[in-house]
């Protein structure tokens, strides 16, 4: 499904705040015409505390990943001996996504990668001096020299590849884009912008993929950590900045705080006019699958895919929903593949009580509505029940 059609406009209001183009406090999309989603829940997902999929579910995730519309999957065949089954298995599997073995620049790491019959790796090599000193005990050049190597090496057995310098965001700007020609001039197909540790704001990451943008070539990647709360927003400035695929797991799960949720970027990018091929009606799906398998719930506040995403309390709310529902939501539930939920209680007013009477079958006028209403406040117990409830739009 691409760039679905939302409330068709009965209002002037609905056409603003749900068509980019014509709100008018935002400003032109910067996106490039044609983004790229990497899917790493089987790898960067995996990395989360307390995380460990099994074979089955990591081939169900994959597959249903596939069917969703990513264009690449990523995983890692150096973990364990099951997870290079499993990326053997998903390479001979004939999926339309690229599926990609993520490893170390090591020689080594590249061998499990052929015995995988991998057609693309994604390398990473720390670059930020405290990476360096501390994790690799090696220096600048030595780090250049580790990666050309690792590249040849990868090339010479015709592997497409991403390089990673990792931990780009706290690496010295002039030898970051000394590194980053480097293994541009190797042979890498790709490199990716980091900020590994989520330190950077939109305008840094910005200005970090630009800086990459301007000295290679080669195709960019953003792959952005949520430790400050920025991830989906530096991932959005590091399209416009100039990269082209934004790195995702499913449920934002990942080392640390993770990684943008595929959920908020998918539609963050439709909202802003990118046309993407992928079944959105998926979304809800996909978050339920990987919380089950996972053990991490959804929490509630998680847009597009919790339970309160279109779920609505207040009295005035209702009201204006059971008119039309574009007052209060951003787009109709069902194009997520979640469901408009309605919470009766304290706060409903008369339009939530005579439509709950109304969904019992029981007609009543406007004063009783009234009364139906005080009495639900004078209960005091807070939300009491809620009606799933569907409108026009969705049947």
């Amino acid at each position: 499904m691409s760039n679905p059609m939302f409330y068709k406009g009965r209002s002037r209001g609905e056409d603003l705040l749900l068509n980019p183009s014509t709100n008018p406090y935002n400003p032109p999309s910067k996106l490039p015409g044609k983004v790229h989603i990497l899917d790493s829940t089987l790898r960067e997902g995996e990395q989360a505390p307390g995380v460990s999929f099994t074979k089955s579910q990591r081939l169900q995730l994959a597959w249903m990943l596939d069917r969703f519309g990513v264009n690449m999957i990523e995983i890692s065949p150096v973990v364990t001996h099951e997870h290079e089954e499993v990326c053997k298995t998903l390479i001979h599997e004939g999926l339309g996504a690229d599926i990609v073995a993520h490893l170390r620049a090591l020689q080594e790491d590249i061998d499990v990668a052929l015995r995988c019959d991998a057609r693309w790796i994604a390398m990473y090599l720390s670059v930020s001096d405290i990476q360096m000193m501390t994790k690799l005990k090696i220096d600048c050049e030595e780090a250049i020299e580790r990666a050309v190597s690792a590249i040849e090496y990868a090339k010479k057995h015709g592997l497409k590849l991403r390089f990673t310098p990792e931990d780009g965001s706290r690496t010295e700007p002039e030898f970051l884009k000394k590194f980053c020609k480097s293994v541009a001039e190797a042979g890498a197909d790709r490199i990716s912008v980091t900020d590994t540790v989520g330190i950077l704001h939109p305008q840094g990451m910005y200005n970090l993929v630009k800086m990459v943008r301007e000295a290679v070539d080669v195709p960019l990647d953003v792959h952005c950590h949520n430790d400050l709360g920025f991830a989906l927003a530096n991932s959005m400035a590091g399209l416009e900045a100039g990269a082209d695929q934004v790195h995702v797991t499913i449920n934002g799960i990942g080392e640390r705080t993770g990684i943008p949720s595929l959920a908020e970027v998918t539609m963050a990018l439709i909202c802003q006019g990118v046309k993407l091929k992928v079944r959105i009606d998926m979304l809800e799906e996909l978050s339920q699958f990987v919380a089950s398998y996972s053990g991490i719930p959804i929490s509630d506040f998680a847009p597009i895919v919790s339970k309160n995403a279109f779920r609505h309390k207040s009295g005035t709310h209702i009201s204006a929903i059971l008119q039309n529902p574009a007052t209060y939501e951003p787009f109709p539930p069902k194009l997520v593949g979640n469901t408009r939920r309605v919470v009766f209680g304290e706060s409903s007013g008369k339009h939530a009580a005579a439509f709950l009477l109304d969904s019992l079958g029981l007609s009543i006028t406007e004063e009783e509505a009234k009364k139906v209403a005080h009495k639900l406040k004078g209960l005091r117990r807070g939300d009491l029940f809620e009606l799933e409830l569907a409108t026009n739009e969705e049947k």
